[in-house]
């Protein structure tokens, strides 16, 4: 395994952590919003990750696989004056867990702050190891 591949394995890492925050902050900012442009409540959506490696590697990078919905049922709030309740009054709202979801955020900034890190650690070793001859 070469040295310049940590670099790609945590680029990698960074790039998949970045997607997971902005997904995440998405479903954040639609946790209270009654209907989307289809006229249906938001659906939390959810990564999916997967290797990135050469085929027959057992080591590689991490890459997103796909985005998901979620498929639970909204939420039921009762408020019968909403315009967009039912006829028993109550209104769908989004499945969005907005404690999961600051949880799940907080976890992406710490994977990506470790990446960053990881960056860092491998370019002074590899600073250093430039001037031992020296």
């Amino acid at each position: 395994m070469s040295l310049f591949n940590v670099f790609n394995i945590s680029g990698s890492a960074l790039s998949a952590q970045s997607q997971r925050m902005n997904v995440t902050a998405s479903n954040l900012a639609n946790a209270d919003s009654v209907a989307g442009p289809d006229g249906q409540p938001y659906r939390a959506r959810q990564l999916t990750f997967e290797m990135a490696g050469e085929p027959g590697q057992q080591i590689g990078g991490v890459r997103v696989a796909g985005i998901s919905e979620d498929q639970s049922e909204f939420r039921r709030l009762y408020d019968p004056k909403n315009p967009a309740a039912d006829d028993q009054g109550y209104v769908s709202m989004p499945n969005v867990d907005t404690t999961s979801e600051m949880v799940n955020m907080i976890s992406a900034a710490r994977s990506y702050q470790a990446n960053v890190e990881v960056l860092n650690t491998n370019k002074t070793l590899m600073l250093k190891t430039l001037t031992l001859g020296q």
